[in-house]
């Protein structure tokens, strides 16, 4: 269960918000309304992907973060350089799990210097420290 503190601890980093569950819904639904939440769901892919012990899933998996995210024209296409983006296309035969780290960092980077920012200005996340700091309250003051 989140509180006061955990959502103010957001503030800190990315990191803090990506790890926590209502965080990071909170942050899904910011950068969609912002058209960005491709950005995420990307970085979410690349860490199940990491996890993958299989390969035969890891090639599955690959294949799908690739047709999604990286390949022209992807459906949620993310903004990556052409380096990147043509490592990864020349490696997609043969998946490592390190295989989208190039890309996962440079995405990582751009949330964290751009979309998190504006998060922790936006209505989203001032709404969500209120529920918080409204709670506690309640919590600590039950005779009021």
């Amino acid at each position: 269960r989140s509180n006061a503190g955990e959502t103010m601890a957001w503030s800190e980093s990315v990191d803090t918000v990506l790890a926590n569950k209502e965080g990071l819904a909170a942050f899904r639904t910011f950068l969609k309304s912002e058209f960005s939440e491709e950005n995420v769901e990307f970085w979410l892919a690349c860490e199940d992907f990491k996890k993958t012990k299989s390969s035969t899933k890891m090639a599955l998996k690959a294949q799908k973060i690739y047709s999604d995210f990286i390949q022209a024209d992807a459906p949620k296409e993310i903004n990556i350089d052409f380096h990147t983006k043509n490592d990864i296309s020349q490696n997609i035969c043969e998946p490592t799990l390190s295989c989208f780290d190039a890309a996962q960092s440079s995405i990582y980077c751009l949330m964290a210097k751009d979309s998190f920012p504006r998060f922790l200005r936006s209505e989203v996340y001032r709404e969500l420290v209120k529920k918080h700091q409204d709670r506690n309250q309640k919590r600590w003051l039950p005779f009021l």
